[in-house]
């Protein structure tokens, strides 16, 4: 039996798989299991190779993937000429029979570059090219095991039972894999039938006929092959999960934190998580009217934020979100809420640069943008957050620190956390607490801009008070003014925020280290590598090597003081930058900051994850003397 198990499904984009995905999420979390899910796909609407790849464990919840895995899915012949190296030595691998004369020069979509590899590849095995020479290939050199299934008819027994039309049949292609892994899990159906009971809510023939293709599928496997990797009974005691998508965490921590305005326009990542929030509209509790969630998409980035800001000056907690391209748009109304003082949030999702880059793949290599952003120095806030909880609360942080401090905040994401499926506790409401700053609605001769005050009081827009919110530089009440004194005074009581934020924001809010004194390596790094550093960790105490992590989380301003104190107890050559991104770029701010250099780097910008396998490998290699490890793997 497994405790921990590694999956891989695949198919074509539009197949079905991100439902097939929420399913065995939400049947695996209604079993207690911990997962953790990554959405892998193109940058079409539809056919191009998608794939879903998945970590379940019975003890814990997990916060990394990595590679080889034990069962692979394969709704088409792409996906399993694609994947076949990633499933380990004795591995599972499910297939339709209607492929096996399939050969991969002979499917269109194949990238170039996989295609060469494939030529070769098989060149050297002396295979043909077609699916089934390599079964014969791997069940003699990998032991692999094969659960070959007839998809065709399997749908076609879905049709004649419900009456359906072949091509309305063929839209359960997606359960067909569902099942084969509840067969080879030994998943309970009733954990099955309450996850597409949430699923397709209202849709009663929808839920029948997935339970009809699950089952039937599940008992083949079992019946003909076996639970060939059947999990143990979970032994996590939480008694509640949360099963969510990143996007659906930042939404709900939105709502959670007060938010009642939100603008945006359609741009992926962050699209999902505006679409969360239009459903949530109207809020209630019990019946009760708790008023109503502003949702606009606009006509483009530019109003997207001028209208976030908009709503700021009228007395609404908002926000937008957006990725890089969308970001590159926003940076001129950026350094109006800057002049202005203006509180405003900015989720920022990000995914594979420059320009259009890789739309739906991931990547970390906006930070340095995100700090230096808009023409002219004014004071911001920049933070990162590593997981899906860490998030939601950070979600809250973002929005009240926005307006405490009258300053525009950058909440940096990215695509790896927002298309991921994980279990976590459920946040714990009573430790959130909403902070609106200091705000005035009736003041006699009211100065907007109190050069006597660091921290303005804010009035809103509709409210008793006068003000006036010119872009151009003015003096207290708001008035143009390029008077030299007022512009130096102006200009130092906005920069006087950073020193503020930096000694009140809390340092466990902004860095975290992970280890002890005595680490042979220190990795630092940020955002969603935090998941896979920690396991690696781990993995790495298990050789008997220490190792430690130093999280970032706030970038601006930045906590020099305590990253100081925790890196320079290291030399150089034991520090190591793990990053999405080429530069390195958390590691450039570290030297800058604090004068500390570090030594190694261990950078991913392929678009796709680290993994845990790979980072582990990585870091022996430094160990052994490499400075600079480039990693890749990943289809």
């Amino acid at each position: 039996m497994y405790n921990n198990i590694l999956i891989l499904l695949g198919g074509p984009q539009g197949s079905g798989l991100e439902s097939s995905a929420q399913i065995l999420s939400k049947t695996f979390a209604r079993l207690g299991y911990g997962l953790f899910a990554d959405r892998e796909y193109f940058s079409n609407i539809k056919g191009r190779h998608s794939y879903i790849h998945m970590r379940i464990s019975s003890k814990g919840l997990p916060v990394s993937l990595s590679y080889p895995v034990q069962i692979l899915c394969a709704m088409d012949a792409e996906t399993f000429f694609t994947h076949f190296q990633d499933v380990e030595e004795k591995g599972v691998i499910v297939y339709d029979v209607s492929t096996l004369s399939t050969k991969y020069s002979a499917i269109p979509s194949i990238e170039p570059g996989l295609r060469e590899r494939l030529r070769v590849s098989f060149s050297e095995f002396g295979l043909d090219g077609s699916i089934s020479s390599l079964i014969r290939y791997l069940k003699a050199v990998k032991k692999t095991r094969f659960i070959g299934l007839d998809y065709q008819k399997i749908l076609s027994e879905l049709s004649q039972k419900f009456t359906l039309s072949p091509a309305h049949a063929s839209r359960y292609l997606s359960s067909i894999i569902v099942g084969a892994i509840v067969g080879l899990t030994g998943l309970k159906l009733d954990a099955v039938a309450y996850a597409l009971a949430s699923r397709f809510a209202g849709r009663p023939q929808l839920i029948e006929h997935n339970m009809f293709i699950i089952e039937s599928v599940s008992k083949t496997v079992m019946k003909e092959f076996g639970t060939l990797c059947e999990l143990e009974p979970s032994a996590n005691s939480l008694e509640k999960m949360l099963v969510s998508s990143g996007n659906d965490v930042i939404a709900m921590a939105k709502i959670v934190g007060g938010l009642r305005f939100q603008s945006y326009y359609p741009i992926t990542p962050a699209a999902d998580e505006s679409f969360t929030l239009e459903t949530f509209e109207r809020l209630e509790v019990d019946g009760e009217s708790l008023g109503s969630l502003i949702v606009i998409q606009t006509e483009d980035e530019i109003a997207a934020i001028c209208s976030a800001i908009g709503a700021s000056l009228s007395g609404v907690r908002s926000s937008t979100s957006t990725s890089g391209p969308g970001f590159s748009l926003m940076v001129e109304a950026l350094g109006y809420a800057g002049q202005i003082e203006s509180p405003v949030v900015i989720t920022y999702y990000q995914r594979g640069a420059p320009s259009t880059g890789q739309p739906t793949r991931g990547g970390q290599s906006d930070l340095l943008f995100t700090l230096y952003a808009s023409h002219g120095e004014f004071p911001r806030i920049v933070l990162s957050s590593g997981d899906h909880l860490e998030a939601f609360y950070d979600t809250i942080l973002a929005l009240n620190l926005s307006e405490r401090y009258n300053v525009p905040v950058i909440h940096l994401l990215d695509k790896f956390l927002a298309n991921s499926i994980v279990t976590t506790p459920l946040p714990e409401i009573s430790k959130v607490k909403i902070d609106r700053g200091k705000t005035v609605f009736e003041k006699p001769d009211f100065k907007r801009f109190d050069l006597s005050r660091p921290i303005s009081l804010r009035t809103f827009l509709g409210s008793n008070i006068i003000q006036w919110a010119a872009g151009d530089e003015h003096d207290e009440y708001g008035h143009i003014d390029e008077d030299p004194l007022n512009r130096r005074k102006m200009y130092e009581k906005r920069m006087k925020k950073l020193e503020i934020i930096d000694s009140e924001v809390p340092v466990e809010e902004r860095a975290i280290f992970y280890g002890q004194d005595d680490a042979r390596l220190v990795m630092i790094g940020w955002g969603s590598v935090k998941g896979v550093a920690l396991d690696a960790v781990k993995e790495m105490e298990l050789s008997g090597i220490k190792c430690g992590y130093l999280h970032l989380k706030m970038f601006s301003p930045f906590p020099s003081e305590y990253v100081k104190s925790i890196l320079s107890k290291f030399k150089p050559e034991n520090l190591v930058a793990v990053e999405h991104n080429y530069l390195a770029q958390a590691s450039q701010l570290v030297r800058q900051q604090t004068g500390i250099l570090i030594g190694n780097s261990i950078v991913k910008y392929t678009g796709r994850p680290i993994y845990l396998s790979e980072l582990v490998n990585a870091l022996n290699r430094i160990l052994n003397g490499e400075r600079r490890v480039v990693l890749e793997y990943g289809a």
